[in-house]
């Protein structure tokens, strides 16, 4: 393939990355958005695996690498659950971090690459070198943990270490100092050593930086571990002058940067704090001791009694939470919604932008149990019609439904935007238990006088639900 043939290739790429990121903004368009990306993703990768820049030599090795690869990816796809999405996410962005620190090394220590450069040019691209290794190792580290936060494997509660701050600030100084020695090093060894100290500290970085963040802010994480991969690829392009990855990296760094400011914006957080951390527990931890207890007993009901209560609703708005992506309720849930859709009753859905544990958590599994688009609306859109609904019904949610948010200002909740779900004639939440959130908060919800608990296995408590209604 000639350069203009490969450039007009990468020109067709670039702009099916831009209609599918469009495509991907609307649950109706999501389809057609995944198959610009992929036949995007297609047309660049054989541009460049047959482009002019790859020897025929290395042609059969990248194909090799590449059969390995769709392999292990493929198997991905077909065994990993939809509950696991996050920590898959979170493990590909790793692997986004892990190849830019490799091409940096390599463009590094190839001796052609070297030979190229000179004088300004050659500092520039090993600036280029050391930035993009930087992002990159501490994509990989910080992606790693995220991956073992969102698995389970690694508790959800921070950890603080003291003097966090400035023990972040002494690695950034060291990392500005070896960058100096780094870009005038004179000899390939010479430059390794700095090299290497930036790279173990960033990777140090990476690890402290997302331990440090609580799991109520697990999907600010997401989102943000979704920037720094884009902005390790875009360093990638620079080190290798690939325009189509430079642009491409620009994109799904800039647009998860914006993803991650709306999370921010969904849980009155700022992003400076989220990086500093400190906000959330381990999942399923205790009520924390904080702030004023509610009081008053929580109303137990069953589920032939919810049944009742849906059969007799004229409105009803179900509100998802993680609880039922672990439970795997979401096709139960549809079945339950064309039962009561089918009989007159009017169903929406009821999404919080950080339900679950990533950004379109919940869309993806109400999509997946082919919920209709048009029932699934956004928290602003459906806030305020809680006050005109008969039964709200709350699904394993906790810290997106709590009032302590808008009534208990030193709630370390307070100010974050919620589904009014109390506002509703009945609400029903569906709990294992009454353990608090990712947050950590007691949750008054609980004890409203309009509020009932629905204790159990949430796909097991509504098969009942769905039979009672059927009978």
């Amino acid at each position: 393939m000639s350069e203009g043939m490969a450039t007009v290739s990468y020109i067709g790429a670039t702009i099916l990355f831009i209609l599918s990121l469009g495509g991907l903004s609307n649950p109706e368009t999501s389809r057609r958005g995944n198959l610009y990306g992929m036949i995007g993703m297609a047309l660049a990768v054989v541009a460049t695996v047959f482009g002019p820049r790859v020897s025929p030599a290395g042609i059969g090795w990248i194909l090799g690498a590449m059969a390995v690869g769709g392999s292990i990816g493929l198997y991905a796809a077909r065994t990993v659950q939809m509950t696991q999405m996050p920590e898959l996410v979170a493990l590909m962005h790793s692997l986004v971090g892990l190849a830019a620190m490799l091409v940096g090394f390599a463009s590094y220590v190839n001796p052609a690459s070297s030979a190229t450069f000179t004088g300004v040019e050659k500092t520039i691209h090993e600036a280029e070198i050391y930035i993009g290794i930087l992002i990159g190792a501490v994509t990989f580290s910080g992606s790693v943990i995220a991956f073992g936060k969102l698995s389970g494997k690694i508790g959800g509660k921070p950890l603080l270490l003291p003097a966090r701050h400035w023990l972040n600030l002494a690695g950034l100084l060291v990392v500005l100092w070896v960058g100096r020695l780094f870009l005038n090093a004179h000899s390939i060894p010479q430059g390794m050593t700095p090299l290497i100290i930036m790279t173990v500290i960033a990777l140090l970085f990476g690890i402290h930086m997302v331990m440090a963040i609580g799991g109520a802010d697990m999907p600010v994480v997401v989102s943000m571990l979704n920037s720094y991969s884009g902005w390790a690829a875009a360093a990638t392009g620079f080190m290798l002058s690939n325009d189509l990855l430079i642009v491409t990296g620009a994109l799904v760094g800039s647009s998860g940067a914006i993803l991650s400011y709306i999370m921010c914006k969904a849980m009155n957080r700022h992003f400076i704090s989220v990086i500093a951390g400190g906000f959330g527990t381990g999942d399923g931890a205790p009520a924390a001791a904080a702030g004023a207890q509610p009081a008053g007993e929580v109303s137990p009901i069953s589920g032939v009694e919810t049944a009742e209560l849906l059969r007799e609703a004229k409105s009803v708005i179900i509100v998802p939470g993680y609880g039922m992506a672990v439970a795997q309720a979401q096709h139960t849930v549809f079945e339950i919604t064309k039962h009561l859709r089918e009989k007159g009753v009017k169903v929406r859905f009821g999404i919080h932008p950080v339900a679950g544990r990533m950004p379109g958590h919940m869309n993806v599994l109400l999509a997946e149990a082919k919920v209709p688009y048009d029932i699934v609306m956004e928290m602003d859109e459906i806030n305020e019609d809680f006050p005109d609904t008969d039964v709200a019904m709350v699904i394993g949610a906790n810290d997106i439904v709590n009032p302590a948010a808008q009534d208990d200002p030193s709630s370390p909740i307070a100010g974050m935007p919620v589904l009014e779900v109390w506002k509703a004639h009945t609400s029903v939440v569906m709990k294992r238990s009454m353990a608090s959130g990712y947050a950590g908060v007691d949750n008054p919800l609980f004890y409203k006088d309009n509020n009932r608990m629905l204790f159990g296995d949430a796909r097991k408590m509504l098969d009942e639900v769905l039979a009672a209604l059927r009978a």
